[in-house]
C-alpha cells in the first residue's frame, strides 16, 4: 500500500517433476540458509531449462507489445459478444444458464487475461511493452465501464433476480452483487438523471485529480542555517540543496519534513515547517475540497442517498455512518486515558529539554522518538536490528510459519516461465490431501522502471466453472528489496519485515479462497474486511518465537535475535499508539463529517475537532486541512476509518484464537476455512462470528493500546 504525501507525516503507526520443495522444517537456521542458497542460486541456471507456464495458469507473462495490444482487443471482443448475447435473452424467458452463468464464467475467465495485459507495466524492463501495457488497460477499463452501463444488461439480470429462482446461495449473492454495481452506476434511473450523474461524477474526477496534481507540483520550500536544524544527521544535511544566500532548502514533501519533524532540535523550526507543510496549496486546493463534497453529495442524491457518506458507507461492512462515526467515537473515548498519560510524558520531556514552551502539534513526532531512544536503545529500522534479517532467512521464515499454521506446502517450481530472472515462482498444495490450490510469483528486489511500492497483485482468480472444475488463483507479490551485493546478504529494515508478513497474508488469503465466483474470489472482499488476514498475519512479527525463526545475525544465522530485543519489540509495539491512534481518529471523523453534512465549514471544522480529540492540543494557527488530507480528496472518501475499522477485528481474531499458541494449527486451519476459503461470498459479520463464535468486540483492541506503559 501507498502513503499519500499528505498522510505521510501523522505519527507512525500440484506435482511435478521439475518441482523442488522449500518448506523449511526450522530444525536449525543452518538448513534455512541451505536452502535458500539454492533459492537464490536456481536462477543463474534456469535458462538452460525449458520453461513451462504454471498448471492451471491462464496467465501469460512474457506478452511481447504488440502480443499485449491483440490480446487486450481479444478479450474485447469476447467480453461484448458475451453481453450481447445476455442482452439478447427474451425477459420472460430468463433463467441462471443463459443470464447469470455467461457473465460469470466470462468474468472468471478473461480475468487472468486481462491481467496478462495489464500486470507487465508494473514489472518490465521494456519501455514498449510498458506503452502496450498502459495502453491495453485504458482501453479494457474503457470496454469495462461501457459494459457496466449497459441498460440492455440491466434489464435481463433483473428480470432474473425478480423471478427468485436461486440456484444456490452464492448465485443468489452473485446475483445481488451484479445488480447492486449496476444500481450504483444509476441504471435504475431515468435517462436523464443518469446522464446527470455522469456529468457529476466527471466533474468529481476532474478536481481529485486536480487537487492531487496540486500537491504534487508544489515546490514551495523553507531556507535554514546549519544550527536551525541541529539533531538532523549529517547525511540529511548534505543531501539539501543551497539557496543564493548559502542556506540549506528544506522542502514541503514528505521526505523532507518528516526528519525534520522527528530529529529536529529546534522547536522553532519544527514549528515552521509543519505549519508551512499545513498551508501547502493554500485557498486553491480548500476550494477544490469543498467544491468536491457538494459535488459527492450531489452525485448521492441523485443515487437516492441522503448524503455521500450513506452511499460511500452502504455496501461496506459498516453500513451507516452513523454506525462508522459511533465505532470511531467509542474507541477514542476509551483510549483518552492511556492517550493522556502519553502525552503528559512528552509534555515533560519538552519541558526539561526546552523549558517552558507550550506543547503542540509540531512537537508530537519529535518526542516521541525522544521517549522511544530513552526506552529502547537500538534503532528498530537501522543499526543493530537490521543485523538480523537477513532478506532470504526472513522469508525462509515466512513460509514456515505460513505452511505449519495454514496447513500448506509450498513448493518451487525451477522451470516456471517468468519475466525476469529475479522472479520465482512457487505452487501451492493442501498439506493434508496433496491438492494444488494455486500458484504465486515472488518479484523480489529492486530494478529500474519496476513499480516502486510492495503489493500483492491477484493474476488469476479462483472459480468453479459451471461444468464443476474449479479454476485455481495465482497472485503476484512484488517488492523492492536491495539484492546480496559482493557476498554480503541483503538485510531488511523492521518495517520492511513487518510489510514482508502483510503482503505475504494477502497472498495466502488469495490462494486460500474457494469461493464460488471469481468476483468473490482472493482479494475481493468487504472493502472493510479486506486487510484483516494480512494484519492478522502481521502479528507474527512481534513474537519472540517467530522473531528467532524469521532472524539470524548476517554473519553467523545460527545467532538469532536475542531474548531482550524480542521483549522491546513487542514493547515498541504499542508505545505512544492510544495518541498515535487519536491523530488517526480525528483524520476520520473529519472525514466522515464532511460527507455527511451540507455546507460545512471545513476549517472551522478542523478548528473545533483538534482539541477536542487531541486532549487540549489545537491545530496549528493557518493550517489548512485540505493541504495535508488527500485521502479525503480522492480514494478514501468518507471511508478513512477502513484501516481502523479492520484493525479493530483483527486484533479480536488474534487475541482470541492465536495469542496463546502462536503455531495453533486447529485456529489456523479454522481461519483458513471459514475466513479466507468463503472470500467475499459470505457477510463479513456473518464470517468473523462463525470464526470467533461469538459476535465480534472492540475489547482486545482497546486492551492492547491501554495497558502498554513505557
Amino acid at each position: 500500500m501507498t502513503e499519500s504525501e499528505g498522510d505521510a507525516v501523522k505519527m507512525p503507526k500440484q506435482n511435478r517433476r521439475s518441482h523442488r520443495l522449500v518448506a523449511v522444517t526450522g530444525a536449525t537456521a543452518l538448513l534455512a540458509l541451505a536452502v535458500h542458497l539454492g533459492i537464490t542460486a536456481f536462477n543463474s541456471h534456469r535458462k538452460n531449462r525449458n520453461k513451462k507456464d504454471l498448471h492451471g495458469s491462464k496467465v501469460r507473462v512474457t506478452l511481447s507489445a504488440s502480443e499485449i495490444i491483440k490480446l487486450a482487443e481479444r478479450v474485447i471482443s469476447k467480453s461484448k459478444e458475451v453481453h450481447d448475447a445476455v442482452a439478447s435473452v427474451p425477459l420472460d424467458k430468463v433463467t441462471y444458464m443463459n443470464v447469470i452463468s455467461p457473465l460469470a464464467e466470462l468474468e472468471a475467465q478473461q480475468f487472468p487475461l486481462v491481467q496478462s495485459c495489464v500486470f507487465p507495466k508494473m514489472v518490465t524492463t521494456s519501455d514498449d511493452v510498458r506503452k502496450a501495457s498502459a495502453e491495453a488497460e485504458r482501453r479494457i477499463d474503457a470496454h469495462v465501464l461501457t459494459c457496466s452501463m449497459r441498460e440492455d444488461v440491466y434489464r435481463v439480470v433483473k428480470a432474473f433476480a425478480m423471478r427468485g429462482e436461486w440456484v444456490n446461495a452464492d448465485a443468489k449473492h452473485y446475483t445481488q452483487a451484479l445488480m447492486r454495481d449496476f444500481e450504483r452506476n444509476g441504471l435504475n434511473l431515468t435517462l436523464t438523471k443518469r446522464e446527470e450523474m455522469q456529468r457529476v461524477r466527471v466533474h468529481i474526477d476532474e478536481l481529485s485529480l486536480r487537487y492531487i496534481q496540486n500537491l504534487h507540483e508544489d515546490c514551495s520550500f523553507l531556507v535554514f542555517t546549519e544550527t536551525e536544524l541541529a539533531g538532523l544527521p549529517q547525511e540529511f544535511l548534505k543531501s539539501l540543496d543551497k539557496a543564493d544566500n548559502g542556506k540549506l532548502k528544506v522542502t514541503l514533501k514528505s521526505h523532507h519534513v518528516v526528519p525534520v519533524l522527528e530529529l529536529c532540535e529546534v522547536g522553532t523550526t519544527r514549528k515552521m515547517v509543519a505549519v508551512e507543510y499545513g498551508k501547502r496549496c493554500g485557498e486553491v486546493n480548500l476550494s477544490i475540497l469543498e467544491d468536491l463534497v457538494q459535488l459527492r453529495h450531489k452525485f448521492a442524491r441523485v443515487l437516492g442517498y441522503s448524503n455521500y457518506a450513506e452511499y460511500a458507507v452502504d455496501h461496506r461492512m459498516a453500513k451507516t455512518p452513523a454506525k462508522v462515526y459511533a465505532f470511531l467515537e467509542d474507541i477514542s473515548n476509551s483510549l483518552a486515558n492511556s492517550a493522556f498519560m502519553e502525552l503528559s510524558m512528552l509534555k515533560d520531556l519538552k519541558k526539561k529539554e526546552e523549558g517552558d514552551f507550550p506543547f503542540g502539534v509540531e512537537d508530537l513526532l519529535y518526542y516521541v522518538k525522544k521517549a522511544e531512544e530513552q526506552q529502547f536503545d537500538f534503532d528498530f529500522d537501522f543499526g543493530a536490528l537490521k543485523q538480523y534479517f537477513p532478506v532470504n532467512l526472513v522469508l525462509s521464515g515466512v513460509f514456515k510459519i505460513v505452511q505449519d499454521l495454514f496447513g500448506l506446502r509450498f513448493e518451487e517450481i525451477t522451470d516456471a516461465e517468468v519475466w525476469h530472472s529475479d522472479v520465482s515462482a512457487y505452487s501451492v498444495f493442501d498439506l493434508s490431501s496433496g491438492e494444488l490450490l494455486g500458484h504465486f510469483y515472488l518479484d523480489m528486489y529492486t530494478r529500474e522502471g519496476k513499480y516502486s511500492h510492495t503489493c500483492v497483485v491477484a493474476l488469476q482468480n479462483g472459480a468453479l466453472s459451471s461444468n464443476g472444475s474449479r479454476q485455481i488463483p495465482v497472485a503476484l507479490l512484488i517488492s523492492q528489496f536491495q539484492k546480496d551485493v559482493s557476498g554480503q546478504p541483503a538485510l531488511l529494515r523492521f518495517s520492511e519485515v513487518v510489510n514482508l508478513f502483510h503482503e505475504f497474508g494477502h497472498v495466502v488469503q488469495h490462494i486460500c479462497n474457494r469461493a464460488s465466483f471469481s468476483k468473490f474470489s482472493g482479494l475481493g472482499f468487504d472493502p472493510d474486511f479486506v486487510e484483516v488476514p494480512a494484519q492478522v498475519l502481521e502479528n507474527w512479527c512481534y513474537e519472540s518465537f517467530s522473531l528467532k525463526l524469521i532472524s539470524g545475525f548476517h554473519q553467523d544465522i545460527t545467532k538469532p535475535i536475542k531474548d531482550e530485543m524480542c521483549k522491546s519489540i513487542k514493547r515498541w509495539r504499542y508505545s505512544f499508539s492510544a495518541l498515535k491512534m487519536k491523530q488517526q481518529i480525528l483524520y476520520c471523523i473529519f472525514d466522515q463529517i464532511i460527507h455527511s453534512a451540507e455546507n460545512v465549514d471545513i476549517v472551522e471544522l478542523f478548528k473545533h475537532l483538534h482539541p477536542t480529540i487531541m486532549l487540549g492540543l489545537p491545530a496549528l494557527e493557518g493550517v489548512n486541512p485540505a493541504s495535508r488530507f488527500p485521502c479525503s480528496a480522492i480514494g478514501y472518501d468518507a471511508s478513512c476509518y477502513s484501516r481502523i475499522w479492520s484493525e479493530v477485528f483483527t486484533a479480536d481474531i488474534f487475541a482470541s484464537k492465536f495469542h496463546d499458541s502462536y503455531l495453533n494449527q486447529y485456529a489456523g486451519m479454522q481461519f483458513r476455512n471459514k475466513v479466507l476459503a468463503p472470500g467475499g461470498s459470505k457477510e463479513p459479520i456473518e464470517v468473523l462470528t462463525g470464526f470467533l463464535g461469538r459476535e465480534p468486540s472492540t475489547q482486545a483492541f482497546i486492551d492492547s493500546r491501554s495497558h502498554y506503559r513505557l
